[in-house]
């Protein structure tokens, strides 16, 4: 459903001035939500989302393309942001992130597997490289590798400072 509605609202979005950053169809109290995440330099606010909302709705509502009944909803994905898409992950080289994993995992190499913690299904560390594998260094430099399919959920970590 998503990949035939994003060709269809990214250019709305742009028009807008806005990015469409990702977007999520899903069922959540027994209603069905097509929600959007847009984004802009700067961050967007509650106008470009009114904005994008009106627009989006009035191309849906002309070309149909969702059969069952569903909310729109128009939003930013927020300063800890979800990271689904490769562009998401290229973006982000180099800022800290936390990586969920669906199962455990262990280093690759056996010689580190009795000096760290095996098993584990989060990491939190800067992500390093996003080409053929994921890569994301720890707070101790050990590097872990993981294949995109092995990823439940990846969000960017921004430490607010101290004042």
């Amino acid at each position: 459903m998503i990949a035939k509605l994003e060709p269809l609202i990214a250019p709305i979005a742009q028009a807008c001035g806005v990015e469409l950053y990702d977007m999520e169809y899903v069922k959540e109290g027994g209603s069905r939500i097509l929600r959007l995440f847009i984004d802009k330099e700067g961050g967007a606010d509650l106008n470009d989302c009114e904005r994008v909302s009106r627009a989006v709705s009035d191309v849906l509502d002309e070309h149909d393309p969702i059969p069952d009944s569903y909310r729109l909803q128009v939003g930013s994905p927020g300063i800890e942001r979800r990271l689904s898409k490769p562009e998401h992950f290229k973006r982000y080289i180099g800022h800290k992130v936390t990586i969920k994993l669906f199962a455990p995992h262990s280093p690759e190499d056996p010689a580190l597997a009795e000096s760290v913690t095996t098993g584990r299904k989060k990491f939190t560390g800067i992500l390093t490289a996003c080409d053929e594998k994921i890569i994301l260094t720890d707070e101790d430099g050990q590097k872990w590798h993981f294949d995109k399919k092995e990823i439940s959920a990846c969000k960017l970590v921004v430490a607010i400072a101290a004042q």
